[in-house]
C-alpha cells in the first residue's frame, strides 16, 4: 500500500489549550518565538510530528487563536486534512471559536473532532453543560456529527484516546492528490546559517524531489530544491499532505514572502480577476456593498481587492451561494476549486468565503446573462470545461488547457482520451467538431474555386489558409488539410490543393473553340504558327489565354517549345518517336533536321525542350538519349 501523508490543525479561541494539547500529543513545544513565550500566545504557525507507521504519517499545525493573528490561522488551516477544534471546559464557546468554525466551513474542511480541554478545572456536571453549548453551536455545521474527546494536557487525561481517534479517522480518509503538479503555498521564510534560504509550508498537491527545478509564483523566479526536510529530518522527496521545509538555491530571504507559492509547473494561473462562488456568515454585522474593499485570504496569501456583484448591489444577510467576482490589487496563483476567506479590512471581521470557479475572470456586464454564464462555469463538468476552452481558443497545448480549465493534469489527460478531442502536431489539442467544421469550410472554398477556375489544378494552399487564419490557428488549418488528404477528401500537387473528385476541364462554353484550336495545331504538324495566332483564330478572349494555355500544357495537350511556339501533344510525341527510331544512342542537330525536315527556327527549341523534359542530354555538339 502506498504511504499516505496528512496534516491536522488545532483551532480554537485564544488560551483554550491548543499549544498545550499539541505538546502533550507530540512532545514538541510549538511556541518557538521569544514573544510567544513571553505573552503565552501563538503568533506564528507551530508544527510537530504526531504519528507515523508504514501506512500514514501525521503532522500537526497549531494555529494562532487570537483575533489579531487570524491571518496566520487562515494560512495554516487552509492546508489541513482534519481539524481538532479545542474548547476549554471552563469557558466554553467563545467569539474566536465561532469565527474559526465559519472559516473551517468556508475552507471546506469536512473532517474534525472536538477536544474539550482543561477538564481538570471543572466538575463533570459543568462539562455536560459545555458539551450542550458546543452542540448548539455546531448544529448545521460539518462538525455536527464530530466525536467529542475530553482531555487535560497537564495531567495527560484523554491524550491517548484523542490520538487514537485522529489516527483511525485519517486511516479511513483519502490522501491529497500526489499525482498533480507540485504546489506549496509558503507560510514561513527564514535563513539557516551556512545553508541559505528556507521556505516552509504544507504541500497542497503533487510531490517534490531534491534537486528539482521549481518556480516561485507569482514572481516567476526560478529556484532549485537544494535540500528537503520533513520534521527536521532530511528527505529525498516530499508528498502532498506533508509539512515540509525546502532549502532553495539562487534566491535570498528578501526575495520571498508569506503568500508566495512554490510550484513545479507553468500550468498554474497567475491572476488578478477571479470568478467565485461566495457564502457570507449568518450574523453579518455590517452590510456587504457592491465594489466594497475586501481582504482575500487564499492559500497563505493575503491580498486586497474589491468584490463585484452582477445581480445585486448589497448583501444584508446570509443568502445562499452568490456568484460574483473578486478584482484584486495584486496577482495571486490559484486554480479552480481553491477555497478562500473574505474579510472586511475595517472594521475587521470575516465576511464569508467560498471557492474559485474560474481563475481567468473577465469583465462582464451587470445582469442575469452574466449570472447564467457563471452558473454554467460553476456546474461545468471537466469535459464541458475542456470543450468550452477549445471552442474559445480553437487549439491549445496541454499547459494552457490546464490553466484555462483549472483541472489537474491527470484528470485533464484522462478526459482528453476521447474521440471528441484530437491531439495533433505533437503538442496541441483541438475538437473533432472544429476539424469537421474547418474541413467543410475548406471543401466549400475549394469547390467555389474550381467553379471559377475549372482549368486550374487547384487553389494555392498558402492563399487558401491565409483567408482562414483570422478565425483559426495556422497549425490547425494545416492539420485539417492534411487530415482531409489522408481521408481522400482533398488532394495536393506541389503547392496546389484540390478536391479529390475534381478533374480540371475547359469551361463548357469554351470547349468547342478549344477543340478547334487543338485541331488546327495538329493539322499544322511540326511547322506551327505562333501560339498566340491559334488562340486568336479560335476566338479565345485575352483574359482566358493564360489559364487555358496553362491547362493545355498541364494536361499534355500541347508542349511549349518556347514563349512563341508550341506543338500539339500528339505531334510532339510522334516526333520524339520518329527521331528515336532513326538515330542511335546519340545524334547531332543536322541529323535531327534531316529526319524531321525542320528548319533551325523549330529545331533548336524542339531539342532544348527534349533536354528540359529529361528525354535527352546535350554533350558538346551531340544529344544523348536519356529515357
Amino acid at each position: 500500500m502506498e504511504k499516505r501523508y496528512f496534516t491536522i490543525g488545532m483551532a480554537g479561541h485564544i488560551d483554550h489549550g491548543k499549544t498545550s494539547l499539541t505538546k502533550a500529543l507530540t512532545n514538541v513545544d510549538t511556541d518557538r518565538l521569544k514573544e510567544e513565550k513571553e505573552r503565552q500566545i501563538s503568533i506564528e504557525l507551530g508544527f510537530a510530528p504526531l504519528y507515523e507507521d508504514d501506512e500514514i504519517q501525521i503532522s500537526v499545525i497549531d494555529v494562532p487563536g487570537h483575533e489579531r493573528f487570524i491571518r496566520q490561522m487562515i494560512a495554516g488551516v487552509a492546508g489541513i486534512d482534519l481539524v481538532v477544534l479545542v474548547v476549554a471546559a471552563d469557558e466554553g464557546v467563545m467569539p474566536q471559536t465561532r469565527e474559526h468554525l465559519d472559516i473551517l466551513k468556508f475552507l471546506g474542511v469536512k473532517n474534525g473532532l472536538i477536544a474539550i480541554s482543561k477538564i481538570d478545572r471543572v466538575d463533570e456536571e459543568f462539562i455536560e453543560l459545555v458539551k450542550d453549548d458546543i452542540l448548539e453551536e455546531l448544529t448545521g455545521t460539518v462538525f455536527e456529527e464530530a466525536p467529542f474527546v475530553l482531555v487535560d494536557s497537564l495531567s495527560g487525561k484523554g491524550i491517548e484516546e484523542i490520538k487514537n481517534v485522529i489516527i483511525k479517522t485519517l486511516k479511513e480518509q483519502e490522501m491529497r492528490d500526489a499525482k498533480g503538479a507540485f504546489r506549496l503555498p509558503i507560510d514561513q521564510v527564514f535563513t539557516v546559517k551556512g545553508q541559505g534560504t528556507v521556505v516552509r509550508g504544507t504541500v497542497y498537491e503533487g510531490t517534490v524531489e531534491e534537486g528539482q527545478v521549481l518556480k516561485i509564483m507569482p514572481k516567476g523566479l526560478e529556484v532549485r530544491a537544494r535540500q528537503i526536510q520533513v520534521h527536521h529530518k532530511p528527505a529525498p522527496k516530499a508528498y502532498a499532505g506533508q509539512r515540509t521545509a525546502i532549502n532553495l538555491s539562487n534566491i535570498t530571504k528578501e526575495d520571498l514572502e508569506r503568500g508566495d507559492v512554490l510550484v513545479s509547473s507553468e500550468h498554474f494561473i497567475v491572476t488578478k480577476t477571479v470568478d467565485v462562488a461566495v457564502r457570507v456568515v449568518e450574523d453579518l454585522e455590517h452590510m456587504v456593498k457592491q465594489r466594497m474593499p475586501i481582504k482575500l485570504h487564499i492559500g497563505t496569501a493575503e491580498v486586497m481587492g474589491r468584490i463585484v456583484f452582477f445581480d445585486r448591489n448589497e448583501i444584508k444577510e446570509e443568502n445562499g451561494e452568490i456568484l460574483c467576482q473578486l478584482r484584486l490589487e495584486e496577482e495571486i496563483l490559484t486554480k479552480r476549486g481553491d477555497r478562500f476567506i473574505l474579510r472586511r479590512p475595517s472594521p475587521q471581521e470575516t465576511i464569508g468565503g467560498g471557492w474559485v470557479i474560474d481563475p481567468r475572470g473577465s469583465k462582464y456586464r451587470f445582469g442575469n446573462q452574466t449570472i447564467e454564464e457563471l452558473e454554467k462555469k460553476k456546474v461545468g463538468s471537466p469535459k464541458e470545461r475542456i470543450t468550452a476552452a477549445l471552442i474559445e481558443a480553437k487549439s491549445l497545448p496541454l499547459a494552457e488547457l490546464i490553466k484555462r480549465t483549472a483541472l489537474d493534469e491527470a484528470i485533464l489527460i484522462q478526459h482528453l482520451d476521447n474521440p471528441e478531442f484530437v491531439f495533433y502536431n505533437g503538442k496541441e489539442y483541438t475538437l473533432q467538431l472544429l476539424i469537421n467544421a474547418i474541413e467543410e469550410d475548406i471543401y466549400d472554398r475549394i469547390q467555389e474555386f474550381h467553379l471559377s477556375h475549372s482549368m486550374k489544378t487547384g487553389i494555392n494552399k498558402a492563399e487558401l489558409l491565409q483567408t482562414m487564419q483570422k478565425r483559426f490557428p495556422k497549425s490547425l488549418l494545416e492539420f485539417a488539410v492534411e487530415n482531409g488528404i489522408s481521408k481522400g477528401v482533398f488532394n495536393r500537387r506541389e503547392q496546389f490543393v484540390f478536391l479529390a473528385s475534381f478533374v480540371p476541364h475547359v469551361p463548357k462554353n469554351w470547349s468547342r473553340r478549344t477543340e478547334n484550336l487543338l485541331e488546327e495545331m495538329k493539322k499544322d504538324g511540326l511547322k506551327v504558327r505562333y501560339l498566340k495566332d491559334y488562340f486568336s483564330a479560335a476566338g479565345i478572349p485575352e483574359n482566358l489565354v493564360f489559364d487555358l494555355k496553362k491547362f493545355l500544357e498541364d494536361q499534355a495537350l500541347i508542349v511549349p517549345l518556347d514563349e512563341q511556339f508550341a506543338y500539339h501533344g500528339e505531334i510532339f510525341s510522334e516526333a520524339v518517336g520518329k527521331l528515336r527510331s532513326q538515330t542511335g544512342s546519340e545524334f547531332e542537330v543536322g541529323e535531327a533536321k534531316d529526319i524531321l525536315d525542320l528548319s533551325r527556327k523549330y529545331m533548336i527549341p524542339f531539342l532544348e525542350r527534349l533536354d528540359a523534359k529529361g528525354i535527352t542530354k546535350r554533350v558538346e555538339n551531340k544529344r544523348k538519349w536519356v529515357s
